[in-house]
Formats: C-alpha cells, sequence, structure tokens
C-alpha cells in the first residue's frame, strides 16, 4: 500500500510539474533600431547625452502597448541593438525642438535604420572659444528659425568638461553653472545685445585639455536646450 501511495503522489508531482512548464518559442530581442535627429537648419541636432528620446511603441505586439525610448548621444545620433522585431510607432520626443505630433511606423529587424528631421527652438551660430593666458572666452550668436510661438529663453551658459562627454550634467560646474547667465524673455522682446553672447572663465587648470560647448535653455515641458558643437581647449602649463 505505501508503494502505491508512493508511485501515485510521484505521478501527480510530474503531471503537476508539466502543467507549470511553458516552453518560451519567441525569438530573443536581436533587432536594432539606429539613426540620426537631423536638424532642419542643417546637421544633425545636437543633445545633451540623453536629453532627446526616441520613443517607440510595439504595435505588432499589442494593441496598447508600453512606450519604451531609445536615449539619444550628444553628437544627435541613436542606436538599440536589442529590440524585439516587429512593427513600432516611432516619435523624437524631450528635445529642444518644435514637436512632433505624428508618429511614424517603422518595421524594425536587423539593420533597421531611419533619420529623423526636426526644427530646433535655438541654433547657435558662430561660436567661438579663445584661451587668454588662463581666461577662456567664449562668443557665439543665438537665432530662431521660427520666432512666433517659441518658449521663453531662460538661461544661457557654458559646458566644460574634460571628456568629450560634456553638456546638461556632464560638466565641471566651477567652469559651467558659475557662469550661467539669466535672461527670461520672449524671444520677441530680445535685443540684438540679448543674443550675441560673450563669457569669460577665468583660471582655466594649465596643463590641462578640455572640451568645451555652450547651450540654451527653454521654458518648455521639459525644460530643454539647445546646444552648440565641442571645442577641444589645450591649456598650457606653467
Amino acid at each position: 500500500m505505501k508503494n502505491l501511495i508512493s508511485r501515485m503522489l510521484l505521478g501527480i508531482t510530474i503531471l503537476a510539474s508539466s502543467a507549470c512548464t511553458k516552453i518560451d518559442n519567441y525569438d530573443g530581442p536581436n533587432a536594432s533600431f539606429e539613426g540620426n535627429l537631423v536638424s532642419s537648419e542643417g546637421g544633425n541636432l545636437l543633445t545633451s547625452q540623453g536629453s532627446t528620446q526616441i520613443r517607440l511603441e510595439q504595435i505588432s505586439w499589442s494593441a496598447t502597448p508600453s512606450p519604451q525610448e531609445i536615449p539619444s548621444k550628444f553628437d544627435g545620433t541613436f542606436k538599440d541593438s536589442k529590440l524585439f522585431k516587429g512593427t513600432y510607432k516611432v516619435i523624437p520626443k524631450g528635445g529642444a525642438f518644435w514637436p512632433l505630433y505624428d508618429t511614424v511606423t517603422v518595421d524594425i529587424n536587423k539593420g533597421t535604420k531611419r533619420d529623423f528631421t526636426v526644427t530646433p527652438y535655438i541654433i547657435i551660430k558662430n561660436f567661438t572659444a579663445t584661451l587668454n593666458g588662463k581666461t577662456l572666452t567664449l562668443k557665439y550668436l543665438m537665432e530662431a528659425p521660427i520666432g512666433a510661438g517659441l518658449p521663453t529663453i531662460i538661461e544661457t551658459q557654458p559646458y566644460v568638461n574634460n571628456t568629450k562627454l560634456v553638456g546638461a550634467g556632464a560638466s565641471i560646474r566651477d567652469f559651467s553653472d558659475l557662469y550661467k547667465k539669466s535672461i527670461n524673455k520672449q524671444w520677441a522682446d530680445m535685443t540684438d545685445a540679448d543674443k550675441s553672447v560673450t563669457i569669460d572663465i577665468p583660471d582655466m587648470l594649465p596643463g590641462r585639455k578640455f572640451f568645451v560647448r555652450v547651450g540654451v535653455r527653454l521654458n518648455d515641458s521639459f525644460k530643454s536646450s539647445n546646444f552648440s558643437d565641442i571645442i577641444e581647449i589645450d591649456v598650457p602649463a606653467n
């Protein structure tokens, strides 16, 4: 009797285990998606690392998919090599550009590429960085491709770091945030002098290499910033 009961219990255990085991027949995340955020004014939209996202919704998986995001890089490129193959609705979000409201449908597979063109709020032109002794002088001009309805200009500031990863959240405070210039004006109320900026940063450390850019922050829903390109500066040793 004991042997019979043991065999019965063993059979129940095997059946329960089999019922709880499912075979996953789905492919792993082996698709990729990459591209550029292209400025309507030429070149890529220069961003701070992760400040702009490419939002994706996999509509081939669900009618109400949860969004996922690919962060932009500082040079306006983006890439994710661990996506599931499928059909996605895609739209750029979160950057200092006029919002896009229409998603595009993209079939994402291995090596899928797609660029998105956006219109930046502000373009930073004629950016120069000149070293005079240990003082770094930055000069640049702000322009707006579309002035009407532009969010309030909050401030402008330099970003200085000792690596090429430089921008909001990636800078040396004593050479960056301390030289922030408050503006808080509508574009229509800004004078030519407001739009032409000069910033002097004294006491740069001798014998060091720095990477420098500037940004203009706006009062949109993301408090986003437009950025210049990056200039490399070598401060001579004493």
